[in-house]
């Protein structure tokens, strides 16, 4: 059962990072303003640190348990707010979020076979804070192994 959980979340690593190396290349390639390539190439580390930690992984390397883990981590929090947003997903998501604005109101989103990455010193008027259920429960099997 373990290794069928590991083999899984090294697949969705895998293909998220490979996603999300492919979409940060062709964001960076039109060589646009300082802070869309800053953006591009942060992105680029990112999603290539996963896709690493997800062939290490299916490699059965204790290294890319180790990375995996951190992965995983990086995957956790959903964050936007006025001053600050931030997400991250490679593979998939399962988010429960609150959403504040005169009065707290929840919501759950989920999606498999994708990627997406958000880092911004701006963002919405209305506060979103959320958790990747996904994110925590590959963490828990990495960690609990």
């Amino acid at each position: 059962m373990r290794s069928t959980l590991f083999r899984l979340i090294g697949v969705l690593e895998i293909a998220g990072g490979l996603l999300g190396v492919v979409a940060s290349v062709r964001r960076l390639l039109p060589l646009g303003s300082t802070s869309e390539s800053l953006m591009a190439l942060i992105a680029l580390a990112v999603f290539g640190f996963i896709l690493v930690a997800g062939v290490l992984l299916l490699e059965g390397s204790e290294r890319g348990v180790a990375f995996s883990r951190v992965a995983q981590l990086l995957q956790l929090p959903l964050l936007a707010t006025p001053v600050l947003s931030y997400a991250l997903h490679a593979g998939g998501f399962v988010n429960v979020f609150a959403i504040v604005h005169g009065g707290v109101r929840l919501g759950l989103d989920y999606r498999l076979g994708s990627h997406g990455f958000v880092l911004a010193v701006a963002g919405p008027a209305v506060w979103h804070i959320g958790l990747n259920l996904l994110a925590l429960l590959s963490w828990l099997v990495l960690k609990l192994r």
